[in-house]
C-alpha cells in the first residue's frame, strides 16, 4: 500500500490540473472560425473572444481587424490585414472569398477590395496597413497592398520601414 501512495498522489494532482484547464477552456470559448455566414456579411466581433486564424493570437482590438468569408459560409478572423493575405495565399478558394476590413476613418466594416490602405501604421503584427474608406495621398489599393505583403515589402522589413518613414 505504501508503494501506491506516491502514484495515487501524482494521479490526483494531474487530475486536478486537467480539470482546471478544461474549466478555463470552457469559460474562454475562443472563436477561430464561425460557420453559417451564408449571407457573407461581416459578423459582429467582440474583443478577446476571437483568435487570429493566421498567427493564433487573441484579437484584442478591432482597429485593424478583418474577416474572410468563404463561399460555404465559413468566416475566419484576423487582427492585422497582412495576416489574411498570408493566410489566403495558398487557399484554393482565395478568389471566391468576401473580405471585410474595419475602416479606420468610418469605423465600419468595408469590403477589402474597395478599401484604400495606409502604409506606416502601428498594427498588431507590424505589417503597417490601415484600411480606409476614403482615399488620401500616399494610400494604395487592395491589389498593391496584397503584393506588398506577399513580397515582404511591409513595416516588418527593417529596410522597407526605414524607407517608408524617410529615415
Amino acid at each position: 500500500m505504501k508503494r501506491m501512495i506516491p502514484f495515487l498522489s501524482v494521479l490526483v494532482i494531474v487530475t486536478i490540473i486537467v480539470a482546471i484547464f478544461l474549466s478555463l477552456a470552457k469559460k474562454q470559448q475562443m472563436i477561430v472560425v464561425q460557420e453559417g455566414n451564408f449571407k457573407r456579411l461581416p459578423l459582429i466581433m467582440q474583443v478577446n473572444r476571437y483568435q487570429d486564424s493566421d498567427c493564433g493570437m487573441v484579437i484584442t482590438g478591432l482597429d485593424y481587424a478583418s474577416q474572410v468569408v468563404a463561399p460555404d459560409g465559413k468566416t475566419w478572423f484576423f487582427h492585422d490585414h497582412g495576416g489574411f493575405v498570408n493566410w489566403l495565399k495558398d487557399k484554393e478558394f482565395k478568389e471566391d472569398v468576401v473580405i471585410w476590413v474595419m475602416s479606420r476613418d468610418t469605423k465600419k466594416w468595408i469590403e477589402a477590395r474597395k478599401a484604400f490602405y495606409s502604409l506606416t501604421e502601428k498594427t498588431p503584427m507590424s505589417f503597417g496597413f490601415g484600411a480606409y474608406d476614403k482615399k488620401m495621398d500616399g494610400f494604395i489599393d487592395f491589389e498593391t497592398m496584397k503584393l506588398k505583403v506577399l513580397h515582404g515589402e511591409t513595416m516588418r522589413n527593417p529596410l522597407i520601414k526605414k524607407q517608408l518613414l524617410g529615415q
